[in-house]
Parts: C-alpha cells; sequence; structure tokens
C-alpha cells in the first residue's frame, strides 16, 4: 500500500498535465463552436490549404530524417569504436549546444543564413555573390536537422554501443570485409535504435512551427504553423484541435513503430 502511495504524484501529474488537456483537444476537435458534435474539424485536412501545408511538411521532414539517418549512424559507428570513456565525452560534447534553449539556437541560424547576416556577409568580403538563404525550404530543412540531429544519433549510438565486441571479432576472424560487417551485422542489430531515431527525428520535425517561422517567414507554411494560426490568430480552438488529431495519427503511428521493432526500449534508453 506505501508503494501505491508514491505512484500518486505522478499519477496525480499525468492526470493534470496529459489526460486532461489531451481529452480537451479530443473535445474541441470533435466539437464545433456551439459544442455540438462535428467532423468537420477533421476532415478540414483535405482542404487545399491545409493538405498543401501536410504534404510540404510531410516532404520536409522526410528529407531531413533521412539527411539525419546519413549523418547520425556514421557519427555512432565512430563514437563507438572511440570506447567508453571517450565515446561518452564525445557524446557529451555533442549534446552540449542541446542544453541552450531551443528558440536560441534557431535565431542563431536566422541571424547566419539572413539577407545581410553572417555567411553572406563574408561572401561579400570576399567579393563572392551573395546567396538568398533565409525563407527557404533548404532554410528550414537545415534548421530541422540541426535541432533534431543528436535524436538520431543518441539512439543508434546506445544501441551500437551494446552489441559484444567479440561478436565483431568473430566475424574478422572468418573473413568478413567492413562492409559485410556492416550490413549483416552492425545494421540489423541496430535496427531498434534507427526505428526510434527515425521516429524521434520525424514526428517533432513534422509539427515544428518555431523552426518554419524563423527561417521559412511567413512565405512558407507548414502544418504545424497553421495549427498555431488557428489556436493563437485566428482563436478558432475547434479547427485547431481538429487538425492536431489528425496529427496525433502520426503520433500513434511512431509509436507503433518503436513497440513493433524496439520491444525492449534498447533505441530509447539513453
Amino acid at each position: 500500500m506505501s508503494k501505491k502511495l508514491l505512484s500518486g504524484p505522478y499519477l496525480m501529474w499525468m492526470i493534470g498535465f496529459t489526460i486532461i488537456p489531451l481529452a480537451l483537444i479530443v473535445f474541441y476537435g470533435l466539437t464545433d463552436r456551439s459544442g455540438a458534435f462535428t467532423l468537420a474539424n477533421v476532415l478540414s485536412i483535405a482542404t487545399a490549404e491545409h493538405s498543401k501545408a501536410l504534404w510540404l511538411s510531410l516532404g520536409l521532414s522526410f528529407v531531413s530524417t533521412i539527411i539525419c539517418l546519413i549523418l547520425a549512424y556514421p557519427l555512432a559507428l565512430i563514437l563507438r569504436s572511440r570506447g567508453i570513456g571517450q565515446g561518452s565525452f564525445i557524446v557529451f560534447i555533442f549534446i552540449l549546444p542541446m542544453w541552450m534553449n531551443f528558440l536560441l539556437r534557431t535565431l542563431a541560424w536566422q541571424t547566419l543564413l539572413e539577407k545581410n547576416g553572417v555567411i553572406n556577409g563574408i561572401l561579400s568580403a570576399l567579393h563572392l555573390p551573395t546567396q538568398g538563404l533565409i525563407n527557404t525550404p533548404g532554410a528550414i530543412i537545415l534548421g530541422m536537422v540541426y535541432n533534431f540531429l543528436p535524436f538520431m544519433v543518441l539512439p543508434i549510438y546506445n544501441v551500437l554501443s551494446k552489441i559484444d565486441d567479440n561478436v565483431i571479432n568473430a566475424a574478422q576472424d572468418l573473413g568478413a570485409n567492413f562492409f559485410q560487417i556492416l550490413f549483416r551485422i552492425l545494421l540489423p542489430l541496430s535496427i531498434p535504435g534507427i526505428v526510434s531515431g527515425i521516429t524521434m527525428v520525424f514526428v517533432p520535425a513534422l509539427t515544428t512551427f518555431v523552426i518554419s517561422n524563423l527561417l521559412g517567414g511567413s512565405k512558407i507554411l507548414l502544418i504545424g504553423n497553421v495549427i498555431e494560426q488557428e489556436f493563437t490568430k485566428g482563436s478558432n480552438w475547434n479547427l485547431g484541435s481538429g487538425l492536431s488529431l489528425v496529427m496525433m495519427i502520426f503520433i500513434l503511428i511512431s509509436m507503433a513503430l518503436i513497440a513493433k521493432y524496439d520491444k525492449n526500449g534498447e533505441g530509447t534508453a539513453f
């Protein structure tokens, strides 16, 4: 009984900050302003404006996730080869910028990419033509990759670090080269970390609105921007909640993938 009582604060926290907010989103998303039941808020994702924002968000998130995976896997292999002590220190250095506020990190890239920013200033000093870097899909992808790359590196590194070196040594003794070890041993054994990393990058990239606001300006609207504007500027909580319910489908899919391919939580336990 005493142990059950210790879970009381956690249950209160979950009810107050998870269950009740989700219940409110479901209520607003499935009702209109008068409180009557309706599916119009959810089905509005099919309108031209909202579907365009959704497909653009899916495309940019997919590209960002692929780039993060391409960058993260070699880095995770390097960290594993450095050993526990050195690897842990390098991981610490790698995640150190994540201690800075998310908004400040994105504002830093805005300063670098803007028309009169640092990068164009250097190009001008070298008598090279300046580039239109800000307010482009490329700038948004760059911001996503920078902010979410650690969420891809850490799950993969966590899984790779648990692979017994004797497995690698046995493969080498049997004549396996680097690529055979990579594709037949390391990649199959690191699937839980890869799946966890993909979901942990794709979902926040899909729902972000801060990065697209700062690096994309008002020219590029993602589905996260549409939802944010419905809550803040349009004061239409019903429509914003309905679109949020659609986005929750992607979260549920990611949770299902993690449950299937990472049953033991190897990729999510840092």
